[in-house]
């Protein structure tokens, strides 16, 4: 008998269905945010909360059995490395479920399944571009010594052409309806 082992089964095959849970949750560690369905974030919450539980003890032991769940040594290492840790005074509640609109197209309920606990990124700033060797760069002054001196523009001279676009031509606009006379315009058959 099987009393007691209800599982949500998303209408898949079992090996389907962990195969999808499986996925969810390693999406889950990389993106730390995902946007699925209802019956899908239920189905993964468990897994994650295990996993999480798992990865704070941080002994070999629990990163083979972290591995045999998740299949891959990098989101191994990210668990154990950067998610794990921020959980450290948390006993549970890893994950949360928030609730989204209905998807237009089947009406399923859509969720955000996100960690508490989410690192914030840092903005990336713009990368200077790289000057070709043999151009002189203006070099960079303290403040005190530009306001003495006038900083000068260095123009660079380019053999570069500048390939000009041709004009775009519109092409007639053909309706519907103006192929179909022209067909029954030709001549038609005797009979």
């Amino acid at each position: 008998m099987r009393h007691r082992k209800a599982k949500y089964s998303l209408n898949r095959f079992t090996s389907w269905r962990e195969a999808t849970i499986v996925s969810l949750t390693r999406n889950l560690f990389k993106y730390e945010r995902i946007k699925t369905t209802q019956a899908k974030a239920k189905a993964c919450q468990p897994l994650a909360e295990k996993i999480i539980s798992l990865a704070k003890q941080n002994t070999l032991t629990q990163k083979r059995r972290a591995y045999k769940l998740l299949g891959e040594h990098s989101f191994v290492s990210l668990l154990f490395k950067d998610i794990a840790p921020r959980f450290g005074n948390r006993t549970s509640g890893f994950t949360r479920i928030i609730k989204l609109e209905k998807r237009r197209g089947d009406n399923a309920n859509l969720v955000i399944l996100e960690l508490t606990e989410i690192k914030e990124k840092k903005k990336k700033t713009k990368v200077e571009k790289e000057v070709k060797p043999g151009v002189k760069q203006v070099q960079e002054t303290r403040e005190d010594e530009v306001k003495e001196k006038p900083v000068q523009e260095v123009r660079l001279k380019t053999d570069v052409k500048v390939l000009e676009k041709p004009p775009i031509t519109k092409k007639p606009v053909r309706s519907f309806l103006g192929g179909i006379r022209r067909i029954f315009k030709r001549e038609r058959d005797s009979l």
